[in-house]
């Protein structure tokens, strides 16, 4: 892939320490969410840990980023990394002392997604700074392909040590995997500061206010970030039905859960493989816009009306393999189009605008779940048309969501394919 692969020598380190670090933390999010659901279920106080994670990463992304620019991108993301690592100790604590209650992890996700506002546009800046822009396509593929890995692995390595020794071992894991991304980081990673220009150094409010009239003045971003607003909605919603409808349709087995997340990945595992060998588009906006496209017009309406594990992994293959073609070529379009010494508040800005949508869809979709669907199909007859479509019993209303879904995510790639049309790359 990397002709010399010198150059991107420190990227590929800092890449895959990190990546350790993440499928450490993934394992965590993905026992935590076991942990939650099987103790309440309640698909709407699973959603909580997702939409406090996300609430303060949404809400101060749009400061963060300036001052990521004003800050050292590597003293940065070596702060953050040990904030977020001493709130997961204090959640082993917690679990030690067995008193570990749902309130304590929605403040520590709370506390983790504020740590991660801060830290990824550094970590966006410091990438850039690290990979030569010839290889910004297939690092992005490599990027992916840890990320596809991970959700194939954490899955399944949750499952097991939940199921073996409780939350405290999963937590124990993530700090060991922690300890050697961090050490790695602090010694042997070089990150050089993006040039700054000459002259008095913005205030805070200044350089906020620079990042929002960037996007203002380049409108195929600002378009591109309202699609994938939308984009988001459906996929968070998606995120908070997809456990109480397997779980509950399959008598609260997790491997089933697994299974289907594990294909998530091996979807995501293919498409990063595909996206890193592919040369590069005629147009990259269309390429976005098709890939959605399959993603929305597949996977909500086979989950919606598949019955059993093997259709919901079909659906999970047809949601996923095509997104890592997708988020290497907004990768490109953002690095090479953003100056360096704006990116930390552009990507801020862009944080704040496309992600937004998540909580609120985890919100939606939970509340919309529990309180609307489930309730709906429990008063249906085995015999009627629904039931014939969705099944019976409970997690059939999640099933009629996703087909609610799938008909929002067909609506909104049509909407923005159209508009994105008329602009030019």
């Amino acid at each position: 892939m990397f002709k010399n692969i010198k150059e991107c020598r420190s990227w590929l380190l800092l890449w895959s320490t990190q990546s350790l670090s993440t499928l450490g933390s993934s394992m965590t999010s993905c026992a935590l969410v076991l942990w939650m659901y099987l103790g309440s279920g309640s698909a709407l106080k699973t959603a909580m840990l997702s939409v406090c994670s996300y609430a303060p990463y949404v809400l101060m992304s749009i400061f963060a980023g300036a001052l990521s620019d004003k800050w050292n991108k590597k003293a940065t993301m070596l702060v953050c990394d040990l904030f977020a690592a001493a709130t997961t100790f204090a959640a082993f604590l917690l679990i030690k002392a067995d008193a570990l209650m749902p309130w304590h992890l929605y403040v520590i996700n709370a506390l983790n997604g504020l740590m991660n506002t801060v830290q990824q546009p550094a970590g966006e800046v410091a990438a850039t700074q690290l990979i030569p822009k010839r290889f910004y396509q297939q690092t992005s593929g490599l990027r992916s392909f840890s990320q596809a890995l991970n959700s194939i692995i954490a899955p399944v390595l949750a499952a097991s040590l939940f199921a073996f020794g409780g939350m405290g071992v999963v937590i124990a894991v993530d700090l060991v995997t922690f300890s050697a991304a961090f050490i790695t980081l602090m010694f042997f990673i070089p990150i050089p500061e993006p040039p700054k220009k000459g002259g008095r150094e913005a205030s805070l409010m200044e350089s906020v206010r620079e990042g929002m009239g960037w996007l203002k003045h380049n409108p195929l971003i600002l378009k591109l970030i309202i699609f994938l607003a939308g984009i988001n909605l459906v996929a968070s919603a998606y995120n908070a039905a997809l456990p109480a409808m397997v779980l509950s349709k399959t008598g609260n087995n997790e491997t089933a859960l697994g299974i289907v997340n594990g294909c998530v990945g091996a979807a995501s595992l293919i498409g990063s493989i595909i996206a890193s060998a592919l040369p590069a588009p005629k147009s990259r906006v269309k390429a976005i816009c098709m890939a959605l496209f399959f993603s929305m017009s597949t996977e909500n309406f086979i989950l919606a009306f598949g019955s059993s594990v093997p259709w919901w992994c079909a659906g999970a293959v047809c949601g996923w393999i095509f997104i890592p073609l997708m988020g290497a070529n907004l990768d490109v379009i953002l690095r090479s189009t953003i100056p360096a010494e704006m990116q930390g508040r552009v990507y801020a800005c862009r944080n704040t605008m496309q992600f937004f949508t998540i909580p609120v869809g985890f919100l939606a979709g939970g509340a919309l779940v529990d309180s609307v669907f489930e309730p709906f199909m429990a008063g249906r007859n085995d015999g009627s048309a629904l039931t014939v479509l969705f099944g019976s019993g409970k997690g059939s209303g999640a099933a009629m969501f996703f087909a609610v879904l799938g008909v929002a995510g067909v609506a909104v790639c049509t909407v923005f394919t159209l508009i994105l049309r008329r602009e030019k790359e």
